[in-house]
């Protein structure tokens, strides 16, 4: 199988983790985010990742919910209609932290 792992690049030793475990598997792993490609403008950087996507299988996503650069891969992988699996979301963010007061005060009424 071959996989694009997408996400924040601050995940690094988690998505090295997982590489190794599709690879160990026997499964064939791209990370557009840890390609060299200075020669590459933003949107060169688009295509070159439209380009991996359109070629893997499935897409993987290890992501803080914060990376618009994931958002954007997300929607190519979506419109291409290629299978995705959440390997991890980071829990901790803002909207978590809103609902966490949201109940809170809907609680205390």
């Amino acid at each position: 199988m071959k996989v694009v792992i997408i996400g924040s690049i601050q995940y690094v030793e988690k998505i090295k983790e997982h590489k190794k475990k599709l690879e160990r598997k026997g499964g064939i792993v791209r990370i557009p985010a840890f390609d060299d490609h200075k020669e590459l403008d933003e949107l060169g950087v688009c295509k070159y990742n439209r380009e991996l996507i359109k070629w893997a299988d499935e897409v993987h996503i290890i992501w803080d919910r914060r990376s618009m650069g994931t958002i954007f891969d997300f929607g190519m992988a979506f419109a291409l209609e290629k299978p995705i699996r959440i390997i991890y979301l980071e829990p901790k963010t803002f909207e978590g932290v809103m609902k966490k007061y949201e109940k809170e005060k809907q609680e205390q009424k």
